[in-house]
């Protein structure tokens, strides 16, 4: 399979066989043939995936060498797929889903939201405007409102409110990257307009903030917004706040910038950094910001999801007073990728930059004023029903379920943490706020920082091939640190307990 039939006569007599029935690519015995052997393989996936080393073992290029460099031109039983997808694709996956992942963030996933996404592809739904597909708007419009609603967003976010519509709204977006490339855009264009610039002619005098822990993304963000590299301010952070942005520092550099006759335009403050999990102080982040005017937006594509928990809520202290807000289910609240959620205090202010109105798109629904586009809220004008998935994870676990998978985590890497801070060997480099440890082999007797540095670069990569266990890694203080974040849907505490098990022997291999 793979490459082109070079003989004539065979390739006559398979085309000959493929013309005998008419192509139906949605023929329905084939969709419920196909689709439930593709549950099959999910639920066998799942059943042992916990087997399966997390991070695969082959070389760039190896699937085309499998799987062949040229498309098929005859038809293959769907069992041909299936087979190598089982042979050759999944021996070259790293296992997300593993319960031995600790990398990055987790991509978590359940039934329900695969179920969900099964069904959204399915129905292939292109909701642009609500006439488009009203249950499609509908849907996306009610599952923001019910999860604003367990993170205690106030009523100026939701789309609807119990005495009608809202000035605010939301819109599900594949990723954190383009929320805050659409708010950025938002803030960009308002700044303008608020300083008179006839079009982009005031461009060059816009300056964004940010802490030196926010997402690589925010930076690349900005640039395809058109902000000057030279006007974005990268604030440095330290320990003594515990790498959090420094209202302070982020009023002095702003109030210098606007000396300099620069405008300031846009904050982003996170809530649970990728390094280190800091926290910036929302409501004082947004006291700044009022003072000159300018946008903030709060990034809690993680731990957002841990503010439905009331223990965890006053991370989000101050929301009120910021002018948008996004997390990402996709990460912690068990609903697969893409589901980034933003919300913003005044939906005109995003509509207004990101409005498209072309002749074949006008209808009497979104001429009424009564409905939301939601292509008017994004970059593209083509979306999926995303919808549905958190609508379906939510209706089917509910609040107190869902509270309890995110508390089991945040248990499971406060014994983690109590581990390593218990084997003097070690040391917990920033606090856990969530369920995420920065930790280290520390510098004992003469070893000094950079020795420590490379003995946890070999800890990590010997650990990591083993297959039993992955962790990812950042530089915080100048210092390389190990993250062991907990949060896969599969984990238990055994798995923790055995990836601590496995980091002691490693650790007393390579110290020996």
């Amino acid at each position: 399979m793979g490459s082109l039939d070079t003989n004539p006569a065979a390739a006559f007599s398979a085309f000959a066989a493929d013309d005998k029935a008419p192509f139906q690519p949605l023929n329905p015995e084939d969709v419920r043939a196909y689709l439930h052997k593709a549950v099959d393989f999910i639920s066998d996936y799942y059943t042992n995936i916990e087997s399966m080393p997390v991070l695969p073992n082959v070389k760039p290029g190896y699937l085309q060498d499998e799987l062949g460099a040229s498309p098929p031109t005859y038809s293959a039983p769907f069992d041909v797929s299936m087979k190598e997808l089982r042979t050759s694709v999944v021996p070259g996956m790293t296992h997300w889903a593993s319960p031995n992942f600790f990398a990055f963030f987790p991509s978590t996933n359940s039934a329900a939201a695969i179920a969900g996404d099964l069904i959204a592809s399915a129905m292939n739904t292109v909701g642009f405007t609500w006439q488009a597909s009203p249950a499609a708007t509908e849907m996306e419009v009610l599952a923001l409102d019910w999860l604003a609603q367990l993170l205690r967003l106030p009523t100026t976010f939701m789309n609807r409110t119990s005495s009608g519509r809202g000035t605010g709204g939301g819109v599900i977006l594949g990723t954190t990257s383009e929320a805050m490339l659409v708010t950025l855009v938002a803030a960009r264009d308002a700044a303008l307009r608020r300083n008179g610039s006839l079009g982009m002619s005031g461009l060059p005098r816009l300056t964004v903030y940010a802490a030196d822990q926010t997402h690589s993304t925010f930076f690349k963000a900005c640039r395809l917004a058109g902000f000057d590299p030279a006007h974005i301010r990268s604030i440095p952070t330290g320990p003594e706040k515990d790498y959090a942005l420094d209202p302070a520092k982020l009023y002095e550099i702003m109030q210098a910038d606007v000396d300099a006759g620069l405008v300031p335009t846009y904050i982003c403050a996170t809530v649970g950094t990728t390094s280190s999990n800091a926290v910036d102080p929302v409501g004082a982040v947004a006291d700044v910001a009022a003072m000159f005017n300018a946008w903030v937006h709060v990034d809690a594509a993680y731990a957002g999801s841990a503010c439905i928990c009331p223990e965890f809520r006053h991370h989000l202290d101050g929301v009120e007073r910021v002018d948008s807000i996004s997390m990402s289910p996709h990460k912690w609240l068990l609903t697969c990728l893409d589901c980034t959620c933003l919300y913003v205090r005044d939906a005109h202010r995003l509509s207004d930059s990101l409005e498209t109105n072309p002749e074949y798109l006008k209808n009497d629904a979104t001429d009424s004023g009564e409905v939301t586009d939601l292509k008017d809220m994004q970059v593209g004008v083509g979306r999926r029903f995303r919808g549905l998935k958190l609508w379906m994870v939510m209706r089917t676990y509910g609040t107190a379920k869902l509270q309890e998978h995110i508390r089991s985590d945040v248990a499971m890497a406060k014994m983690f943490e109590d581990f390593v801070r218990a084997d003097d060997r070690f040391e917990v480099v920033v606090p856990r706020n969530f369920a995420l440890v920065c930790f280290r082999i520390k510098a004992n007797g003469g070893m000094t920082e950079e020795d420590a540095d490379e003995a946890n670069r070999v800890l990590m990569d010997n650990l990591n091939k083993t297959g039993k266990a992955y962790l990812a890694h950042t530089v915080v203080g100048d210092r390389f640190v190990l993250r062991f974040a907990v949060g896969s849907s599969l984990q238990e505490e055994r798995h923790v307990r055995s990836a601590w098990e496995l980091i002691r022997k490693t650790t007393s291999e390579i110290m020996a």
